[in-house]
């Protein structure tokens, strides 16, 4: 039967990328003037924003978010969450309000239209070059210095075995926050792999839940510090994601 479904899987990734880009072809001039400024980025921010919400809205994607906290408007935080799938980015920029740029991977760069803003916007790393991991940390301190909050996904990419709930946590994240003394905000993502995962022909409409978990406060840690404070994150949110698998696996009673 999947032959029958396939056709139709092919046009909505189409349609996806469609989505992605005509936004911001749309809004060119204006996204091009906003990003000429550092204080005009929060505006940007803003746009950016709406633009998460109108792909996932427009691929059939519900997105909710739970909080169980409620961020500090003027305190700067280090956004991690579980890294599932392309629309993890949106789902970032709808969960969260506060002002944030992405770390992120430096292939995204060379996507058509959306790379061009991807990076003027974001931090780019190429974790195979110690130089640019280096250059990555001297970045991210002038953007947090400007009041702005940082997001990273600290798998560093997203597992090829769909079978891995979480993978290993990299230290960049919990190093930045650490030596910014900013706290750790960490979100869960539940259903992005199985709504939009990287096959081409998976996926479908539907939920997609996010669950803003409390802050980890980094005062007065160090360096030595940062594998514990890693592991933690990492723990609470393994922790969060096993419970939901555990649900969705129990026998109705």
């Amino acid at each position: 039967m999947q032959w029958i479904s396939a056709p139709f899987k092919l046009l909505w990734r189409i349609w996806f990328y469609l989505l992605v880009a005509l936004p911001i072809v749309l809004l060119f001039p204006v996204l091009l003037v906003l990003i000429s400024r550092d204080s005009w980025y929060p505006l940007y921010f803003k746009i950016a924003r709406g633009w998460g919400r109108f792909v996932l809205w427009g691929m059939g994607f519900v997105p909710t978010v739970k909080r169980l906290e409620k961020y500090d408007p003027k305190q700067s935080y280090m956004f991690v969450a579980n890294h599932q799938s392309m629309t993890d980015i949106m789902l970032m920029l709808h969960a969260v309000q506060r002002p944030f740029v992405f770390v992120g991977k430096k292939e995204l760069a060379s996507i058509p239209v959306f790379g061009f803003f991807y990076k003027r916007t974001c931090i780019l790393v190429d974790r195979n070059n110690a130089q640019s991991r280096k250059a990555v940390f001297q970045q991210a301190q002038e953007r947090l210095k400007n009041g702005l909050s940082v997001c990273i996904f600290p798998e560093g990419g997203v597992p090829d075995d769909e079978s891995i709930l979480l993978d290993s946590f990299k230290d960049g994240a919990f190093r930045l926050a650490i030596e910014h003394q900013i706290p750790i905000a960490p979100l869960v993502f539940y259903d992005n792999k199985k709504r939009f995962p990287f096959r081409f022909f998976g996926g479908n409409p539907g939920q997609m839940r996010a669950l803003v978990l409390p802050s980890i406060p980094t005062t007065n840690m160090e360096l030595r510090d940062k594998q514990a404070l890693r592991n933690k994150t990492r723990e609470i949110i393994l922790s969060e994601l096993e419970s939901k698998e555990l649900l969705k696996k129990k026998p109705l009673s």
